[in-house]
């Protein structure tokens, strides 16, 4: 376990490394400057050249690229060039936002994938089992802005029962109960259940969307996992000692076919994470993607790349955590 733990932590950096290089090459193969980019025609030539110099554009691409790294390390991401905010402090005000959008949609996701997968894989070749298959191709194909766009016209604009975008109602105090930046940890934390209930109403419509969407992952997944462990000789010898159809499913099925399971929920994290664009675009959702998106659309690459450095260093991050967690599950992983 020792060995294997320490590989992976050894390898880990040297990805990140390849990836930040990469991220530092591509942004510099574009023509201009982030400064001239974004701000060319609005400034001096004079106050360009300032701005410049003050964001070190000025140096030798090599100090460019030991400053960025060595940045990365201290935690710093860089300045951006429409915004008075460090990126750092962008990020911090605007990754709460999305991390509580992609967990919730992730739970919605699991809790679809591992009920339809397994009720699936068990109840193999019936009318349950195609209902199953056919859900899974239904909401791997469906486009993540269509299905947000019918969730707003008939649960927000139909119904009336949920709010067709925003975080939180215009009338909360959110100055007075923000403590984590999570609207729902904070309700809690504040005991004020009027801005939890309000925070979750918001968060309903995007979560679910974004939850269905990634469900028909899942729901492939289990089932052709579960399968082949419903075949397994051990599931063959606990059936023959007579122990219930339930508990071999959810009990010994279930837990051996965690291990892909478990590798895809992170990997499929880790992507929400990097690319929960087009849900939040939909919903008007202020979070970390859409941010990304204005400053895109500036041209502020500056910012862009400060903000894709720490969705690389997340990704890197959560692939780590999840082969530990795979060793855990499956000791046959580290052996």
């Amino acid at each position: 376990m020792r060995r294997y733990v320490l590989g992976r932590v050894a390898v880990a950096p040297v990805f990140l490394f390849v990836i930040l290089t990469t991220l530092f090459v591509l942004l510099r193969v574009l023509p201009g400057d982030p400064v001239t980019v974004a701000l060319g025609g609005r400034l001096s030539p004079a106050q360009i050249a300032s701005r410049r110099a003050a964001a070190g554009l000025d140096q030798p691409l090599w100090v460019q690229y030991w400053e960025y790294l060595s940045g990365v390390v201290r935690g710093d991401f860089g300045r951006a060039v429409t915004d008075p905010r460090p990126v750092g402090r962008i990020v911090a005000d605007l990754f709460p936002a999305t991390f509580e959008l992609v967990l919730f949609g992730m739970v919605v996701a699991v809790a679809i994938g591992f009920v339809f997968g397994a009720l699936g894989a068990r109840y193999r070749d019936t009318p349950l089992d195609a209902g199953s298959r056919l859900l899974g191709i239904v909401l791997y194909a469906a486009p993540v802005f269509w299905t947000g766009i019918l969730a707003q016209l008939f649960f927000a604009n139909r119904l009336g029962w949920l709010p067709t975008g925003n975080r939180i109602g215009a009338r909360m105090p959110v100055g007075q109960v923000k403590l984590t930046g999570f609207y729902l940890l904070d309700g809690v934390l504040r005991g004020n259940w009027t801005f939890f209930w309000d925070a979750l109403r918001h968060l309903l419509l995007p979560g679910l969307t974004l939850g269905l969407v990634i469900a028909g992952v899942f729901i492939r997944m289990v089932r052709v996992n579960m399968l082949q462990t419903l075949r397994a000789d051990y599931v063959e010898a606990a059936r023959a000692r007579g122990v219930s159809e339930r508990r071999v499913v959810f009990r010994h099925a279930l837990r051996n076919a965690l291990v892909p399971v478990v590798t895809m929920i992170g990997l499929q994290l880790a992507v929400l994470l990097a690319g929960a664009i087009l849900t939040e675009t939909t919903f008007s959702w202020p979070g970390l993607s859409s941010a990304l998106v204005r400053f895109l659309n500036n041209r502020d690459y500056a910012a862009v790349q400060g903000i894709v450095t720490f969705i690389a260093v997340l990704v890197v991050g959560i692939s780590l955590l999840i082969d530990l967690v795979n060793a855990l599950i499956d000791p046959r992983v580290r052996y």
